[in-house]
């Protein structure tokens, strides 16, 4: 019987021994997505390729962290941290992912990531003693580490708004993203519409859009796109469901079922994905990491 928390061989199959602070078994998984996707890729299309081919449990997929952040999307976010730390993943790239010249002749088991991780850790141990004479401490495997570097808690400010400052939200979301004539109908028994917009594809074409808006850590399910989609009846084809918290993966089929209209899913990671895309509730700032590397050839 395999150890708990170890890719079984032969199969594309995660097992976890626990959930939280468990982002070494993506070390492997991330590096095998960038390469499958052409050498880069954004987060959301990592995380897909990843979700795609390996059978994690519903549990697994659903979970959030007490922020409201889902586990899985943070755990990849770290695990992209350290494989970055170590060269492998490009960080002068903030919206896309791409391999070095050394990620991409890297595969990883997870008793290799197992023991990258160690690495990591010690070479950071070393640089703050060197520095500060203070030794880093490694987190227990099932300790939850939320929000990578790079990752604003804007989600959790979001879950914090009001259900009619939400909906507010997603109007001007939508009127950023292109929408024109975006209102909010505010109305009880409206079937869940929320509100709707005109989407102008081109001089020649435009179409109405319905919306639906979710303020809640959980996971949709099928149930609630089926509602949806028989609001929109008779009104129109096009659909949005807004969310800060995740979809069940029997939502997604739902969302995208052959011969059903289609409804667009944006769960919280997109969410917040799109508020940086449109600069909107957030202030960019530049970081700079020390490059290490740079300084080698004058410690000589």
């Amino acid at each position: 019987m395999p150890e708990p928390d170890q890719v079984l061989p032969g199969q594309n199959t995660l097992v976890p021994k626990k959930v939280s602070g468990r982002y070494i078994r993506f070390y492997g998984p991330i590096l095998d997505a960038l390469s499958a996707l052409g050498g880069s890729a954004t987060p959301r299309e990592v995380k897909a390729w990843i979700l795609e081919r390996f059978d994690l449990s519903e549990e697994d997929r659903n979970r959030t962290l007490k922020s409201g952040q889902n586990a899985v999307g943070n755990e990849i976010a770290w695990a992209r941290d350290y494989l970055k730390r170590v060269g492998f993943i490009d960080p002068s790239q903030s919206g896309v992912w791409k391999l070095t010249s050394e990620g991409e002749k890297t595969h990883l088991t997870l008793e290799q990531a197992r023991s990258l991780r160690t690495e990591i850790y010690q070479e950071l141990a070393k640089r703050m003693r060197e520095q500060a004479n203070e030794v880093t401490r490694q987190p227990a495997d099932d300790a939850e580490e939320e929000l990578p570097p790079e990752e604003p808690n804007l989600i959790g400010t979001i879950q914090g708004l009001s259900p009619s400052g939400f909906e507010r939200l997603c109007q001007r979301i939508l009127r950023e993203a292109g929408f024109s004539e975006v209102h909010v109908t505010g109305r009880s028994g409206d079937g869940g519409i929320d509100g709707d917009g005109i989407l102008q594809v081109n001089e020649l074409v435009s179409f109405r859009v319905l919306f639906q808006c979710k303020r809640f850590q959980g996971s949709v399910g099928a149930g609630t796109i089926r509602d949806f989609r028989g609001a929109m009846t008779g009104r129109t084809d096009k659909g949005i469901l807004l969310t800060t918290g995740s979809f069940t993966r029997e939502a997604e089929k739902e969302a995208s079922r052959e011969g059903a209209p289609p409804i667009e899913l944006v769960d919280g990671e997109r969410l917040v994905h799109l508020m940086e895309r449109l600069r909107l509730g957030v202030v960019p700032r530049t970081v700079f990491d020390v490059d290490d590397r740079f300084f080698d050839e004058y410690r000589l």
